[in-house]
């Protein structure tokens, strides 16, 4: 099944039952899924093999940031697992990035089945300027991130993860096939949480992103179907 819309639904649960639950109510040809920290601590590899019998693409979204080989074998797991995208901070490095863009060129090719996209995280959305510098960077975040995402593309990755505040920037700097995947989107009326850089999804779309990360807009609506069609209807309509 093929899924044609940007939207990537967070699973941001802190068990599998309520994971999988959230994930039946959902259609895979309207959404992808993200698997995170908290969900794959608790429940491990099995909601890889749950969420793909329900047929859904699946990012594993756990910021892999370590030497070179230790990201590299991290991602080839994530990709014979099966996931659709997995993600490294970019200020691991070069060679951790381009070690673990190798490993999954090699998986691929020896497999005959598509690649699994390796996106780097830039800067939190969760960071503002003065998050930054409190840990030594004297950037606004566009100047880091898009020294980064630079970075992250020369290195071998698919694309980023980036505000949606960056993806005009980026899109212009980096091209229009670089993947921006992009968090802290809000419909208009929902809440901003902790998300402090935020957009609604089609100002998101049309400022260059890619692929759009929703969770509590979604996961706490009282009717989480009704909210994701209505997102998709008004991407069509745009």
């Amino acid at each position: 099944m093929t899924c044609q819309s940007p939207i990537v639904v967070a699973l941001d649960y802190p068990t599998m039952a309520q994971s999988i639950e959230m994930a039946k109510r959902l259609d895979p040809s309207q959404c992808r899924v993200k698997v995170g920290k908290e969900l794959f601590t608790t429940a491990g590899p099995v909601i890889l093999d749950e969420l793909h019998k329900l047929g859904f693409d699946i990012f594993l979204d756990l910021k892999f940031h370590d030497i070179p080989n230790t990201v590299a074998n991290a991602v080839s797991v994530a990709a014979k697992a099966g996931v659709w995208m997995v993600n490294v901070h970019a200020t691991g490095g070069r060679r951790m990035m381009e070690a673990s863009a190798n490993a999954l060129e090699s998986i691929a090719s020896q497999s005959g089945k598509d690649k699994t996209l390796l996106i780097a995280v830039t800067v939190l959305t969760s960071m503002d300027q003065s998050d930054l510098a409190e840990i030594g960077i004297d950037l606004t975040p566009e100047q880091h991130v898009s020294r980064l995402a630079k970075l992250a593309q020369s290195s071998g990755m698919d694309g980023v993860v980036c505000s949606a505040q960056e993806s005009k920037m980026l899109s212009t700097e980096l091209g229009k096939d670089f993947a921006l995947v992009t968090p802290g989107i809000r419909p208009v009326g929902a809440e901003q949480g902790d998300q402090k850089r935020i957009m609604t999804p089609q100002e998101a779309m049309a400022a260059g992103s890619h692929y759009l990360v929703m969770g509590r807009p979604i996961t706490q609506a009282a009717d989480p179907v009704a909210v994701l069609t209505s997102v998709n209807q008004s991407l069509i309509n745009k």
